[in-house]
Protein backbone atom coordinates (compact mmCIF):
# COMPACT_ATOMS: atom_id res chain seq x y z
CA UNK A 1 0.00 0.00 0.00
CA UNK A 2 1.67 3.36 -0.80
CA UNK A 3 1.76 6.37 1.76
CA UNK A 4 -0.42 7.75 -0.68
CA UNK A 5 -3.23 5.21 -0.27
CA UNK A 6 -2.88 5.12 3.40
CA UNK A 7 -3.53 8.73 3.72
CA UNK A 8 -6.52 8.39 2.07
CA UNK A 9 -7.50 5.81 3.58
CA UNK A 10 -6.42 7.32 6.93
CA UNK A 11 -8.35 10.12 6.03
CA UNK A 12 -11.72 8.31 5.66
CA UNK A 13 -11.14 6.37 8.64
CA UNK A 14 -10.25 9.93 10.78
CA UNK A 15 -13.34 11.68 9.68
CA UNK A 16 -16.15 9.11 9.67
CA UNK A 17 -14.95 8.27 13.28
CA UNK A 18 -14.88 11.59 14.49
CA UNK A 19 -18.56 12.20 12.95
CA UNK A 20 -20.19 9.38 14.53
CA UNK A 21 -18.03 8.50 18.07
CA UNK A 22 -20.52 10.61 20.27
CA UNK A 23 -23.31 8.97 19.01
CA UNK A 24 -21.86 5.72 19.15
CA UNK A 25 -20.94 6.15 22.68
CA UNK A 26 -25.02 6.96 23.10
CA UNK A 27 -25.28 3.99 21.88
CA UNK A 28 -23.03 1.68 23.55
CA UNK A 29 -23.79 3.08 27.00
CA UNK A 30 -27.74 3.01 26.19
CA UNK A 31 -27.31 -0.74 24.19
CA UNK A 32 -25.84 -2.37 27.76
CA UNK A 33 -28.51 -2.00 30.02
CA UNK A 34 -30.74 -3.46 27.24
CA UNK A 35 -29.04 -6.80 26.64
CA UNK A 36 -29.89 -7.61 30.33
CA UNK A 37 -33.41 -5.92 29.62
CA UNK A 38 -35.22 -9.10 31.48
CA UNK A 39 -33.28 -9.01 34.20
CA UNK A 40 -33.36 -5.52 34.57
CA UNK A 41 -37.05 -5.54 34.89
CA UNK A 42 -37.04 -8.48 37.24
CA UNK A 43 -34.73 -6.72 39.72
CA UNK A 44 -36.57 -3.37 39.63
CA UNK A 45 -39.88 -5.28 40.24
CA UNK A 46 -41.22 -4.31 36.63
CA UNK A 47 -41.27 -8.40 35.79
CA UNK A 48 -45.31 -9.23 34.95
CA UNK A 49 -45.59 -11.93 36.88
CA UNK A 50 -48.61 -14.43 36.55
CA UNK A 51 -50.18 -16.73 39.01
CA UNK A 52 -49.10 -20.43 39.20
CA UNK A 53 -51.52 -22.77 38.35
CA UNK A 54 -51.62 -26.62 37.55
CA UNK A 55 -50.01 -27.85 33.95
CA UNK A 56 -52.53 -27.84 31.24
CA UNK A 57 -54.95 -25.00 32.99
CA UNK A 58 -56.73 -24.63 29.79
CA UNK A 59 -57.32 -20.83 28.31
CA UNK A 60 -60.08 -18.32 28.86
CA UNK A 61 -61.69 -17.64 25.51
CA UNK A 62 -60.33 -14.65 24.14
CA UNK A 63 -63.09 -11.96 23.78
CA UNK A 64 -63.62 -12.75 27.69
CA UNK A 65 -59.87 -11.06 27.96
CA UNK A 66 -60.43 -8.20 26.27
CA UNK A 67 -63.33 -7.59 28.17
CA UNK A 68 -61.44 -7.83 31.45
CA UNK A 69 -59.19 -5.33 30.08
CA UNK A 70 -61.58 -2.79 28.55
CA UNK A 71 -63.27 -3.02 31.65
CA UNK A 72 -60.55 -0.97 33.03
CA UNK A 73 -61.33 1.97 30.26
CA UNK A 74 -64.75 2.28 29.59
CA UNK A 75 -65.35 3.78 25.85
CA UNK A 76 -61.95 3.43 24.60
CA UNK A 77 -61.09 0.47 21.88
CA UNK A 78 -58.54 -2.37 21.32
CA UNK A 79 -55.85 -1.84 19.21
CA UNK A 80 -53.32 -4.96 19.47
CA UNK A 81 -53.01 -7.82 21.96
CA UNK A 82 -49.68 -9.72 22.35
CA UNK A 83 -48.08 -12.58 24.13
CA UNK A 84 -44.34 -13.26 24.51
CA UNK A 85 -42.81 -16.44 22.43
CA UNK A 86 -41.83 -18.33 26.09
CA UNK A 87 -44.75 -17.32 27.92
CA UNK A 88 -48.20 -18.10 27.23
CA UNK A 89 -49.52 -17.33 30.44
CA UNK A 90 -49.75 -13.48 29.66
CA UNK A 91 -52.39 -11.36 27.33
CA UNK A 92 -50.51 -7.73 27.10
CA UNK A 93 -53.45 -6.03 26.13
CA UNK A 94 -53.42 -2.59 24.32
CA UNK A 95 -56.19 0.28 23.85
CA UNK A 96 -56.58 3.54 22.83
CA UNK A 97 -59.36 6.42 22.28
CA UNK A 98 -59.37 5.27 18.90
CA UNK A 99 -57.73 2.64 17.05
CA UNK A 100 -54.47 4.73 16.26
CA UNK A 101 -54.15 6.73 19.73
CA UNK A 102 -50.73 6.65 20.29
CA UNK A 103 -51.50 7.69 23.77
CA UNK A 104 -52.30 4.16 24.50
CA UNK A 105 -52.65 2.15 28.03
CA UNK A 106 -50.89 -1.60 28.05
CA UNK A 107 -52.88 -3.67 30.50
CA UNK A 108 -51.50 -7.46 31.30
CA UNK A 109 -54.38 -9.97 31.25
CA UNK A 110 -54.11 -13.36 32.67
CA UNK A 111 -54.72 -16.22 29.55
CA UNK A 112 -56.28 -18.46 31.65
CA UNK A 113 -58.78 -16.67 33.64
CA UNK A 114 -59.12 -13.13 32.12
CA UNK A 115 -58.65 -11.59 34.97
CA UNK A 116 -56.28 -8.17 34.75
CA UNK A 117 -52.56 -9.13 36.26
CA UNK A 118 -51.53 -5.35 36.59
CA UNK A 119 -51.20 -2.43 33.92
CA UNK A 120 -48.26 -2.16 32.61
CA UNK A 121 -46.21 1.35 32.74
CA UNK A 122 -43.59 1.82 30.46
CA UNK A 123 -42.95 6.10 30.20
CA UNK A 124 -40.41 7.38 32.26
CA UNK A 125 -39.10 3.85 33.29
CA UNK A 126 -35.27 3.38 33.28
CA UNK A 127 -35.86 1.00 30.16
CA UNK A 128 -37.95 2.77 28.27
CA UNK A 129 -35.56 5.62 28.68
CA UNK A 130 -32.96 3.95 27.25
CA UNK A 131 -34.49 2.26 24.52
CA UNK A 132 -35.99 5.59 22.93
CA UNK A 133 -32.32 7.17 23.31
CA UNK A 134 -30.92 4.03 21.94
CA UNK A 135 -33.71 3.67 19.26
CA UNK A 136 -34.88 7.55 18.16
CA UNK A 137 -33.16 9.97 20.28
CA UNK A 138 -36.73 10.26 21.12
CA UNK A 139 -37.48 11.88 17.71
CA UNK A 140 -39.50 9.36 15.88
CA UNK A 141 -38.43 8.35 12.20
CA UNK A 142 -35.99 11.61 12.07
CA UNK A 143 -34.29 10.30 15.27
CA UNK A 144 -34.39 6.65 13.81
CA UNK A 145 -32.83 7.12 10.19
CA UNK A 146 -29.92 10.11 11.94
CA UNK A 147 -28.58 7.10 13.52
CA UNK A 148 -28.87 5.05 11.03
CA UNK A 149 -26.51 7.31 8.93
CA UNK A 150 -24.64 7.05 12.04
CA UNK A 151 -24.41 3.60 11.70
CA UNK A 152 -23.27 3.92 8.42
CA UNK A 153 -20.31 6.16 9.55
CA UNK A 154 -19.44 3.56 11.72
CA UNK A 155 -19.21 0.55 9.04
CA UNK A 156 -17.10 3.25 7.10
CA UNK A 157 -14.72 4.03 9.92
CA UNK A 158 -14.70 -0.38 10.42
CA UNK A 159 -13.54 -1.47 6.97
CA UNK A 160 -11.28 1.55 6.61
CA UNK A 161 -9.75 0.76 10.37
CA UNK A 162 -9.17 -2.62 9.38
CA UNK A 163 -7.15 -1.33 6.04
CA UNK A 164 -5.49 0.49 7.48
CA UNK A 165 -4.46 -2.06 10.45
CA UNK A 166 -2.69 -4.10 8.46
CA UNK A 167 0.57 -1.86 7.74
CA UNK A 168 0.49 -1.09 10.99
CA UNK A 169 0.92 -4.45 12.25
CA UNK A 170 3.47 -4.68 9.25
CA UNK A 171 6.50 -4.43 12.01
CA UNK A 172 4.61 -5.40 15.92
CA UNK A 173 3.65 -8.66 17.28
CA UNK A 174 -0.30 -9.10 17.41
CA UNK A 175 -1.05 -8.06 21.06
CA UNK A 176 1.67 -5.45 20.96
CA UNK A 177 0.76 -2.79 23.67
CA UNK A 178 3.96 -0.46 23.90
CA UNK A 179 3.57 0.55 27.79
CA UNK A 180 7.34 1.97 28.00
CA UNK A 181 6.80 4.69 25.20
CA UNK A 182 4.52 7.96 25.63
CA UNK A 183 0.76 7.68 27.06
CA UNK A 184 -0.45 8.35 23.39
CA UNK A 185 1.57 5.85 21.90
CA UNK A 186 0.03 3.36 24.60
CA UNK A 187 -3.75 4.19 23.79
CA UNK A 188 -3.06 3.85 20.16
CA UNK A 189 -1.92 0.61 20.80
CA UNK A 190 -4.69 0.02 22.50
CA UNK A 191 -7.02 1.23 20.58
CA UNK A 192 -5.94 -0.85 17.54
CA UNK A 193 -5.83 -4.41 19.61
CA UNK A 194 -8.94 -3.84 20.88
CA UNK A 195 -10.34 -2.64 17.80
CA UNK A 196 -9.40 -5.64 15.79
CA UNK A 197 -10.96 -7.69 18.33
CA UNK A 198 -14.09 -6.00 18.20
CA UNK A 199 -14.36 -6.19 14.82
CA UNK A 200 -16.62 -8.61 13.91
CA UNK A 201 -18.62 -8.01 16.63
CA UNK A 202 -19.19 -4.51 16.08
CA UNK A 203 -19.52 -5.03 11.62
CA UNK A 204 -23.02 -7.59 13.02
CA UNK A 205 -24.21 -5.49 15.97
CA UNK A 206 -23.54 -2.03 13.85
CA UNK A 207 -25.27 -3.64 10.74
CA UNK A 208 -27.96 -4.80 12.18
CA UNK A 209 -28.28 -1.43 14.34
CA UNK A 210 -28.65 0.14 10.65
CA UNK A 211 -31.38 -2.40 9.34
CA UNK A 212 -33.19 -1.91 12.72
CA UNK A 213 -33.39 2.14 11.56
CA UNK A 214 -35.32 1.20 8.33
CA UNK A 215 -38.02 -0.51 10.41
CA UNK A 216 -40.92 1.91 9.73
CA UNK A 217 -39.98 2.42 6.33
CA UNK A 218 -40.23 -1.16 5.85
CA UNK A 219 -43.20 -1.74 7.40
CA UNK A 220 -44.84 1.27 5.40
CA UNK A 221 -43.52 -0.07 2.20
CA UNK A 222 -44.62 -4.02 2.98
CA UNK A 223 -47.94 -2.42 4.10
CA UNK A 224 -48.61 -0.05 0.48
CA UNK A 225 -47.14 -3.29 -1.38
CA UNK A 226 -48.49 -6.98 0.16
CA UNK A 227 -50.80 -5.58 2.20
CA UNK A 228 -52.40 -3.99 0.20
CA UNK A 229 -52.45 -6.79 -2.21
CA UNK A 230 -54.38 -8.78 0.52
CA UNK A 231 -57.03 -6.48 1.28
CA UNK A 232 -57.77 -5.67 -2.27
CA UNK A 233 -60.99 -7.32 -2.73
CA UNK A 234 -62.85 -5.37 0.15
CA UNK A 235 -61.42 -1.76 -1.17
CA UNK A 236 -64.62 -0.55 -2.12
CA UNK A 237 -66.34 -1.59 0.54
CA UNK A 238 -67.62 0.27 4.07
CA UNK A 239 -65.96 -0.39 6.84
CA UNK A 240 -68.21 -3.08 9.22
CA UNK A 241 -70.68 -1.03 11.76
CA UNK A 242 -69.70 -4.01 14.18
CA UNK A 243 -67.10 -6.22 14.81
CA UNK A 244 -67.77 -9.97 15.25
CA UNK A 245 -65.74 -12.35 17.73
CA UNK A 246 -62.34 -12.74 18.15
CA UNK A 247 -62.02 -16.22 19.30
CA UNK A 248 -63.40 -18.14 15.81
CA UNK A 249 -61.15 -15.76 13.73
CA UNK A 250 -58.00 -17.57 16.01
CA UNK A 251 -59.31 -20.48 16.08
CA UNK A 252 -59.28 -20.59 11.95
CA UNK A 253 -55.60 -19.45 11.96
CA UNK A 254 -54.96 -21.88 14.35
CA UNK A 255 -55.88 -24.55 12.04
CA UNK A 256 -54.69 -22.91 9.23
CA UNK A 257 -51.03 -22.39 10.53
CA UNK A 258 -50.95 -25.89 12.88
CA UNK A 259 -47.71 -25.84 14.26
CA UNK A 260 -47.69 -22.02 14.85
CA UNK A 261 -48.61 -19.92 17.65
CA UNK A 262 -50.25 -16.24 18.12
CA UNK A 263 -47.76 -13.87 18.45
CA UNK A 264 -49.84 -10.48 18.49
CA UNK A 265 -53.26 -9.72 16.69
CA UNK A 266 -54.02 -5.83 15.33
CA UNK A 267 -57.54 -4.46 15.41
CA UNK A 268 -59.36 -3.61 12.25
CA UNK A 269 -58.58 0.68 11.19
CA UNK A 270 -54.70 -0.04 12.66
CA UNK A 271 -51.33 -0.16 11.28
CA UNK A 272 -51.05 -4.11 10.79
CA UNK A 273 -54.53 -4.38 9.22
CA UNK A 274 -57.25 -3.40 7.41
CA UNK A 275 -61.15 -1.79 8.34
CA UNK A 276 -62.16 -4.93 7.34
CA UNK A 277 -59.79 -7.74 8.72
CA UNK A 278 -58.43 -8.77 12.23
CA UNK A 279 -54.62 -9.23 11.84
CA UNK A 280 -53.41 -12.26 13.10
CA UNK A 281 -49.87 -12.87 13.32
CA UNK A 282 -48.25 -16.18 13.44
CA UNK A 283 -45.07 -17.07 14.47
CA UNK A 284 -42.85 -20.75 15.19
CA UNK A 285 -42.16 -21.79 18.39
CA UNK A 286 -38.36 -23.12 17.73
CA UNK A 287 -35.86 -20.43 18.62
CA UNK A 288 -35.11 -18.98 15.23
CA UNK A 289 -39.00 -19.42 13.84
CA UNK A 290 -40.53 -17.63 17.09
CA UNK A 291 -38.78 -14.11 15.58
CA UNK A 292 -40.66 -14.80 12.44
CA UNK A 293 -44.21 -13.83 12.08
CA UNK A 294 -46.84 -15.03 9.11
CA UNK A 295 -49.53 -12.69 9.11
CA UNK A 296 -53.42 -14.13 8.50
CA UNK A 297 -56.32 -12.18 7.89
CA UNK A 298 -58.93 -12.56 9.17
CA UNK A 299 -62.80 -11.03 8.31
CA UNK A 300 -63.67 -8.88 11.54
CA UNK A 301 -67.51 -9.81 10.58
CA UNK A 302 -67.21 -13.74 9.49
CA UNK A 303 -64.09 -14.88 11.62
CA UNK A 304 -63.51 -16.42 8.17
CA UNK A 305 -59.32 -16.44 7.12
CA UNK A 306 -59.50 -14.67 3.75
CA UNK A 307 -55.67 -14.37 2.98
CA UNK A 308 -51.97 -15.60 4.57
CA UNK A 309 -48.67 -15.28 3.23
CA UNK A 310 -45.30 -15.38 4.38
CA UNK A 311 -43.31 -12.30 5.08
CA UNK A 312 -41.44 -11.00 2.29
CA UNK A 313 -37.31 -11.34 2.77
CA UNK A 314 -36.65 -7.42 3.54
CA UNK A 315 -39.31 -7.96 6.82
CA UNK A 316 -37.86 -11.54 7.53
CA UNK A 317 -34.08 -9.96 7.11
CA UNK A 318 -35.42 -7.00 9.69
CA UNK A 319 -36.86 -9.76 12.14
CA UNK A 320 -33.90 -11.70 12.42
CA UNK A 321 -31.66 -8.66 12.93
CA UNK A 322 -33.60 -6.91 15.74
CA UNK A 323 -32.38 -10.09 18.54
CA UNK A 324 -29.06 -10.14 16.92
CA UNK A 325 -28.50 -6.89 17.45
CA UNK A 326 -29.36 -7.65 21.87
CA UNK A 327 -27.73 -10.77 21.61
CA UNK A 328 -31.25 -12.18 22.46
CA UNK A 329 -30.87 -16.01 20.61
CA UNK A 330 -28.10 -17.72 22.56
CA UNK A 331 -29.27 -17.13 26.53
CA UNK A 332 -27.30 -15.10 28.99
CA UNK A 333 -23.95 -16.02 28.16
CA UNK A 334 -24.63 -14.80 24.89
CA UNK A 335 -26.04 -11.55 26.78
CA UNK A 336 -22.48 -11.62 28.73
CA UNK A 337 -20.23 -11.75 25.78
CA UNK A 338 -22.67 -9.09 23.94
CA UNK A 339 -21.82 -7.18 26.93
CA UNK A 340 -17.78 -7.66 27.11
CA UNK A 341 -17.84 -6.69 23.23
CA UNK A 342 -19.85 -3.52 24.25
CA UNK A 343 -17.98 -2.48 26.96
CA UNK A 344 -15.05 -2.98 24.76
CA UNK A 345 -16.25 -1.05 22.14
CA UNK A 346 -16.69 1.57 24.38
CA UNK A 347 -12.89 1.91 25.20
CA UNK A 348 -12.15 1.48 21.37
CA UNK A 349 -14.44 5.01 20.67
CA UNK A 350 -12.98 6.80 23.96
CA UNK A 351 -9.45 5.40 23.05
CA UNK A 352 -10.17 7.06 19.44
CA UNK A 353 -11.46 10.88 20.84
CA UNK A 354 -8.70 10.81 23.31
CA UNK A 355 -5.98 10.56 20.37
CA UNK A 356 -7.58 12.78 18.45
CA UNK A 357 -7.63 15.44 21.09
CA UNK A 358 -4.29 15.04 22.42
CA UNK A 359 -2.89 14.75 18.50
CA UNK A 360 0.99 15.99 18.88
CA UNK A 361 1.72 19.61 17.22
CA UNK A 362 4.55 21.33 16.17
CA UNK A 363 8.16 19.65 14.91
CA UNK A 364 6.60 16.46 16.42
CA UNK A 365 3.54 16.13 14.75
CA UNK A 366 4.77 14.58 11.58
CA UNK A 367 6.56 11.87 13.33
CA UNK A 368 4.11 10.73 15.67
CA UNK A 369 1.38 11.70 13.28
CA UNK A 370 3.20 8.93 10.22
CA UNK A 371 2.39 6.62 12.96
CA UNK A 372 -1.62 7.23 13.93
CA UNK A 373 -1.69 7.27 9.82
CA UNK A 374 -0.19 4.05 9.57
CA UNK A 375 -3.00 2.45 12.70
CA UNK A 376 -5.39 3.84 11.05
CA UNK A 377 -6.29 6.41 14.76
CA UNK A 378 -8.40 9.60 14.44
Amino acid sequence: MTPLTVRRWAWIHKWSSLVCTIFMLLLCLTGLPLIFHHQIDELLGNEIVAPEMAPGTPKANLDAVIAAGLALYPGMVMQYMSQEADNDRIWHLTIGKDRLDPGFKSIAVDARTARVIQENKFEGTFMNVMLRLHADLYAGLYGMLFLGFMGVLLLVALVSGTVLYAPFMRKLDFGTVRRGRASRLKWLDLHNLLGIVTLAWALVVGATGVINTWADLLLKYWQNDQLAEMIAPYRQLPPPATLGPLQPGVDASLQLEPGMQVGFIAWPGTAFSSPHHYGVFMHGKEPLTARLYKPVLVDAVTGKVTDSRDLPWYLTGLLISQPLHFGDYGGVWMQVWWALFDIATIVVLGSGLYLWLKRPGGAGRQRQGDAAVAAGAP
